[in-house]
Parts: structure tokens; sequence; C-alpha cells
């Protein structure tokens, strides 16, 4: 567990008890804190009781003067934009922070490291797992924490010389003040999250804010391939040969790199690699740790090879943006998609629809996203994940690939992007 002695003697408001949040209490007790605590799930308020004494209380949050906590600690989750909470701690003063920003105060309490910070709109938890690999695979004592689901707080300090590596979502980055990283990743920025912002230039000035908080002789790695992230290149210009970046195209070879395909994952590797560089690592101990990966699950996960017929899951493609990469990585692709659609096009598709043999549309936005596709690719509209499956399976030649990638986010159908890739791995599995 990670701890700060500036906790010690505090009165801590905790708004959200789920992974993170849990830990954050756990972490703020421990250090010697008090903590109030609540979450709307009577279930997780019932799982954080009885592990405390009488240091933790448990109570609506809404009906205390918030001016008497030291901060209100709130899950990423919680809309900063909308929350009655947070425009009451806005309004009494009080400091809305989360868990990493309490992460960075407990950095002065740890033994010696190094801290890398990734951020973009979609491929940062790769990067984030392969930068650790990378790491872990050339004896550098490494820990991951943040939005990959491992909450920071929780995790065993590192000895001297290692690095925390930590997955940033805007959310995150929202609430925190403090995190100067010694690398700072920003892989992309396209539309997403906007009902939390007032627009896309807020939500990309959000991203932003993690090379703002960095001491400027810490090094900054940035992708240019889109303009919103050129633009926060130029706007750290002035800090010269600190910056590194990524543009699109870049010539890369990643024949040797089995979970590392497609043009996405050719930018994901190219951030790892001048991560990796920047603490030293030489490329033989890089190429090894590349070669090595294994990808994450539900990310261009190859789940079956069935009768010559590979079966990917990229369940986490949960918009256009992050779908569309996938799409570009086969020639022949039976594309499975949709969901809670969070726009009205697949434009950032478009550019490879030619890959497409057949799409199978599912749930909420099937029929929306058939009417988009139906001009430009054969379309079956399945309905279900399971029947897309089905169809597919028999459509599908040697050689060609089934890919779920569904552009849309899960919760019409499924509990999140995780349980949707579990259900398509068994309905594939039920096909051998």
């Amino acid at each position: 567990m990670i701890l700060a002695r500036a906790w010690a003697g505090k009165h801590y408001a905790v708004l959200g008890l789920a992974r993170s949040g849990a830990a954050t209490v756990r972490a703020l007790l421990a250090a010697g804190a008090r903590v109030t605590a609540w979450d709307s799930d009577a279930a997780k308020r019932d799982q954080i009781l009885p592990a405390h004494g009488e240091d933790l209380r448990i109570a609506d949050l809404a009906t205390f003067d918030l001016a008497a906590f030291d901060a209100l600690v709130v899950s990423p989750g919680v809309p900063l934009n909308t929350h009655p909470l947070a425009a009451a701690a806005r309004d009494a003063g009080v400091p809305i922070v989360g868990d990493i920003e309490l992460f960075a105060q407990a950095r002065a309490d740890l033994p010696p490291h190094k801290v890398v910070g990734i951020t973009g709109t979609n491929g940062k938890s790769t990067t984030t797992a392969l930068v650790h690999h990378l790491l872990d695979t050339a004896g550098v004592p490494a820990r991951m924490g943040g939005n990959i689901g491992l909450p920071i707080l929780a995790q065993a300090p590192l000895p001297a010389g290692g690095v925390y590596v930590l997955e940033l979502s805007s959310y995150q980055i929202d609430l925190t003040q403090t995190l100067d990283c010694d690398v700072a990743v920003l892989l992309n920025v396209t539309p997403d999250h906007l009902d939390r912002y007032a627009g896309f230039a807020d939500y990309a000035a959000s991203k932003a804010r993690l090379f703002a908080m960095q001491s400027p002789h810490h090094r900054a790695v940035i992708g240019t391939g889109d303009a919103a992230s050129a633009a926060v290149a130029q706007g750290f210009a002035h800090r010269g040969e600190t910056i590194t970046t990524i543009a699109p195209g870049t010539p890369l070879d990643q024949s040797r790199w089995p979970s590392l395909q497609g043009p996405h994952n050719a930018q994901n590797a190219l951030a790892a690699i001048a991560v990796a560089e920047a603490f030293g690592l030489d490329r033989a101990a890089i190429e090894a740790g590349l070669e090595s990966f294994n990808g994450l699950p539900h990310r261009m996960e190859r789940v079956a090879t069935l009768g010559g017929v590979t079966w990917i899951d990229d369940s986490k493609a949960t918009n256009p943006e992050s779908a569309a990469p996938a799409l570009a990585a086969f020639p022949r692709v039976h594309w499975i998609l949709g969901g809670r659609a969070k726009g009205d096009d697949l434009d950032a598709c478009a550019p490879h629809f030619g890959n497409v043999v057949r799409a199978y549309t599912i749930g909420e936005a099937g029929p929306r996203f058939a009417a988009l596709l139906r001009d430009r690719v054969p379309v079956a509209e399945a309905g279900t994940l399971e029947q897309a499956v089905r169809i597919a399976a028999a459509e599908a030649r040697r050689g060609e690939v089934v890919l779920l990638s569904p552009a849309a986010a899960s919760f019409d159908q499924f509990r999140d992007y995780e349980h949707r890739g579990t259900v398509f791995r068994a309905a594939v599995e039920a096909l051998a």
C-alpha cells in the first residue's frame, strides 16, 4: 500500500467506493487520516465498512458542510461538470482530487523512483502494459496503475530505482494538480467523453495538462497524427529537446511482434520505445520485450483460429476512431460492430471499408450502423453478438479474419466491454 505522512490527522470526504475509491479509503486510513465516505450503491458501502474502525464513517456526503473536510476525493466516474457535490466543494473552497493526486502527494515518502504517465483517447492501455513489460523484461522494477484497472494506492511501494507506469484518463488528469511525470506520453486526441466537457477543445486541454504539470527538463512524448495532438506538441515546443514527437506513418517493422499488429500498434510501440529509451534501455532489451509482449485482453486479442479463420476480440474499441486501426490491420475482415453509439457516423472507419468482406451489426446501434454501411459494404443485421458469430462462421473463408471491433459502447447488452469480449470468446469456442 502506498501512503503519505501528509495525510495523517486530516479528514477526507471520499465519493465513490469502486476499485480506486475503496483503495483510497484504505490508504488514507492506514496513513492516519479520518474518512467519511459514500457510494450510491449499498453493496459497495457494505463491503468497505466492516474492515475499518472508528476513523471511517459511511454517510451521505450531501448532508455535510464540505468546508469541514480537507479535500473531497472523487472517483474518475463522478462527472465534475454536473455533480452537485463537486459544485458544493468548489463553493466551499475545498480541493477536489483523485487517487492519482494522492499518489503524487505520497511520492516524497517513497524510495527514489520514476513515473511514466500515459494518456490519449485510444491506445493508452496497450501502451501502458507494453511500457511495463519492456521495463520488467529488462529487469527494471515496475508497477502499473491508474485507468488500466489497478488502483495505484493499493500497490506495494517499489524499491529504489523502480518505475511507476500510470495509465491516465482525462478524468484522472482533471483530478490531479501536482503529478510531475519523469516521462509523459500523449498518443492521440479524438472526440470522446464530450458529455463531460464544454467542447472538444476543453477535452484536448485536459489531456495537455499532463505536460503542464511536468518540470520542463522532464521528457514528453507526443503523437502528432491528429490536429489536436499536434497543437499540444506545438504548445510545448519551447521545451526543445525534451520533446519527442511521433509522426503518423513512421516506418516500423512489426513483423516480429505478433501482438502489435496494425498501424495503431505501430504508434503504441513507437511511444513505448521512446519511453524505454528515456530510461536507458538498450535496443536488444527493447526488441526482446516487443517480441514477447502478449497484449491485453479485448484489445486486438486473438481468441482462436478455426479452419484457417482467425477470430479477433477488439471489444475495447468503443468508438469509431479506435475501431478504424483494427480494420486497417487485416486485408479481408468480417466485421462485427454495434452497441450503444457514441456518435452518428462511422466516418473514421470509412477509409478501411475496402478491407471489409461483410459487416454484422448488433445492439442498439445496429440498424443505424447498417444503414450507414449498406451502400458501401455487404451487411447483415444480426441483432445479437451470438447470432453475428454464427453467421460469420458460416461465411468466413480460410485466410480471413472475423473481428469484433464494435465502434460503440457495450452498455445496451452487456455490463462492460470486458463482458462483451467474454461473451464473444464463449460464442467462438462453442463453434469448435
